[in-house]
């Protein structure tokens, strides 16, 4: 059983997502403001959080970062209302692993919840310890090196990166890294790809080391890891 905190403001709302989601086994425990979400993150664990941004006492992309340090381990999927591209990025950018927009779809919301729940690791081509230049990445430890630095990831950044390891200098499509590192049954917007892709090109792009690969976009298709050309 997954343990869950929903935090939303709207009692129509958060009455509907609490039921359907007990309804599916999940253990809820729901919040009504930021600050009562802080508070219960701090004090128990969860697996994942469903984050409203519209919360009346606190900015949700604010509480988005603040539950990030305090549960680094847990999934954050946020609701929002927005319909702004940007308001999505930025939550996304603050620590959010996803985003739901409203009015929530249940049975997008269930199937969203399963792929980021889901145990196992992204693929089945990753092998125990992927090499590409200078990175390293550790599959069983779930620990990425840059020339002998660790590399601070969240959970689906690590995923993503091992999946792009596991073939290096291979075109792998938008649909194959969606199906590998999220879910083969993913439902909705593959925005949050771009958002990981761009948060691990940051990461690689500020990593010390002489033979760091580059992730390369493939407009139309999707992306690469290219290793570093001999010599550089």
């Amino acid at each position: 059983m997954s343990r869950l905190l929903l935090v939303e403001d709207d009692e129509t709302i958060g009455g509907v997502l609490m039921s359907s989601l007990r309804a599916h086994g999940h253990e809820v425990s729901w919040q009504r403001t930021a600050h009562g979400a802080l508070q219960t993150s701090a004090a128990q664990d969860f697996d994942l959080v469903l984050l409203d941004l519209g919360l009346p006492d606190l900015d949700g992309v604010e509480v988005c970062r603040q539950l990030r340090v305090i549960r680094p381990g847990s999934v954050l999927v946020m609701l929002t209302a927005r319909s702004e591209e940007m308001d999505v990025v930025v939550g996304l950018e603050a620590g959010a692993d996803d985003y739901l927009t409203k009015p929530v779809r249940l049975a997008e919301l269930h199937a969203r919840l399963r792929a980021h729940l889901r145990r196992g690791g992204p693929s089945p081509l990753t092998a125990a310890s992927l090499s590409v230049g200078d990175l390293l990445v550790d599959t069983a430890a779930r620990r990425v090196t840059i020339a002998g630095t660790e590399l601070v990831l969240r959970a689906k950044e690590f995923d993503l990166l091992a999946r792009l390891a596991a073939e290096p200098g291979v075109a792998v499509s938008r649909e194959t890294l969606m199906a590998d590192v999220w879910d083969e049954h993913w439902f909705g917007s593959t925005k949050t790809l771009d958002v990981h892709v761009a948060a691990l090109r940051r990461k690689l792009d500020s990593a010390s080391g002489t033979a760091v690969p580059q992730i390369l976009t493939l407009r139309g298709h999707g992306y690469r890891l290219e290793a570093p050309a001999a010599g550089t």
